[in-house]
């Protein structure tokens, strides 16, 4: 293929991998199918939600307004790997729009409360197909966003086409490109009501394999909130930093983290490598809130960053050498020293935040499910229109029930809240 700057970069995309789902024209000729993409996502409705849902657990009770303000939500975590994937692919060759637009949409679907509200709203939905944040995504990209409509007629009939990003942009997008039937430790990312899209996107690709885009997305999504999750657990008070220093403490941490991220590993091994990380000389030893103190855990949170993107590029580029990496030509290397590291860092914001917060989050998944009983009761009253037309036009009670769950996971966690006293009553 020849070279075509106008249409994803220096040969390395194919005609098949920009195309949508839905043919349109393009509007402006100067920017590349994409861009597109990107700006596609970027001005969704489903992404400015983001600004509102959890992305780390609420700050401790002792934690001023100030704090709260500057803690993550899921746009600045999305907004944050978009940033780390984009520098990442381009370096391996990667159009960098592309890694960027399957960074700033791979949260899109994730409910209120983050994977708490996750885990309620798959209880309530197992008469339709489960929920899972990652098949969410997909559904709000291909139909749920009012974007793109396809024309009358077969195969789509007219139906939403959600955002209708090109191919290769959704199987970017895309961690576990698998149905239910197929989910590995529960995880998938297509319902089987869009399996007639994720089977356009993936036509030709061996089941379960994820290209190379996608692997870049899923790295650097574990890169950005491994780190940033764990400076604001130190901001907000969850973490201090002293009590890593006891042997004991860090063994109960990687437990956690070979628990939840790592079973493969050795409890040995792990705590091993957790003594070495906090031996490098970029980890401070105790965050107070002062200037001194902000500059050194900003310095860890980017030596982190750098740390583990570097560790992915050397090694993906000592396998396949300097030629560009894209679509199914490469797979992302990341070395096990570092996998563990980040593993490690996950499992202490874990160990501190999720696990020592159950009570709070008992009662957030108490109200995803109270908030499912009430709407499904007074459906299609209780639904905005759009998913009140889901609703109505539902052919049996899974499809009503789908548009019950649609509409939940797009609320925010204060609209969740609001909805549940209005519902309940309230004021």
């Amino acid at each position: 293929m020849t070279s075509n700057p106008i249409d994803g970069g220096p040969g390395r995309y194919s005609a098949g991998d920009r195309r949508r789902w839905a043919p349109e024209p393009a509007k402006r000729r100067d920017r590349t199918a994409f861009e597109r993409d990107r700006a596609r996502v970027l001005h969704s409705a489903a992404l400015r939600r983001l600004a509102a849902k959890t992305q780390v657990a609420s700050p401790g009770a002792d934690a001023g307004a100030d704090t709260v303000q500057s803690l993550r939500t899921r746009l600045t975590h999305s907004l944050e790997c978009a940033q780390v994937g984009r520098e990442l692919g381009k370096s391996l060759g990667c159009d960098p729009d592309l890694v960027e637009t399957a960074c700033l949409a791979h949260d899109i679907g994730h409910p209120p409360f983050g994977h708490n509200g996750e885990a309620a709203l798959d209880l309530v939905a197992r008469d339709c197909g489960g929920f899972e944040g990652n098949a969410q995504s997909l559904r709000i990209l291909t139909r749920l966003e009012p974007k793109s409509f396809a024309a009358d007629g077969p195969p789509l009939h007219g139906r939403s086409v959600g955002l209708n990003l090109t191919r290769a942009a959704l199987d970017a997008s895309m961690k576990y490109p698998w149905t239910q039937a197929d989910a590995v430790n529960g995880k998938f990312g297509v319902y089987d009501d869009d399996a007639d899209v994720a089977h356009w996107v993936r036509e030709g690709v061996e089941p379960g394999r994820t290209c190379f885009e996608a692997q870049v997305m899923d790295w650097s999504d574990d890169v950005a909130y491994s780190v940033h999750d764990l400076e604001d657990a130190l901001v907000a008070g969850h973490i201090d930093f002293a009590r890593l220093a006891d042997p004991a403490e860090r063994r109960l941490v990687a437990a956690t983290a070979t628990k939840l991220y790592c079973p493969d590993a050795d409890l040995a091994e792990l705590e091993e490598r957790f003594a070495e990380l906090l031996a490098e000389p970029y980890w401070p030893d105790r965050y107070d809130g002062t200037p001194r103190s902000l500059a050194a855990l900003k310095n860890l949170t980017s030596t982190l960053i750098g740390r583990f993107c570097v560790a992915a590029e050397n090694a993906t580029r000592d396998a396949y050498g300097d030629r560009p990496l894209t679509r199914y030509a490469a797979e992302l290397i990341v070395p096990r020293a570092q996998r563990l590291e980040n593993a490690l860092l996950k499992g202490i914001t874990a160990h501190y935040v999720w696990i020592s917060h159950e009570e709070v989050r008992a009662r957030q998944r108490t109200l995803i499910t109270e908030l499912a009983e009430m709407m499904l009761a007074g459906a299609p009253g209780t639904l905005e229109p759009g998913f009140r037309a889901a609703f109505e036009e539902a052919g049996d009670d899974a499809g009503r029930l789908r548009a019950v769950i649609d509409q939940i996971a797009s609320l925010t966690d204060l609209s969740a809240m609001a909805r549940h006293r209005l519902l309940e009553g309230g004021s």
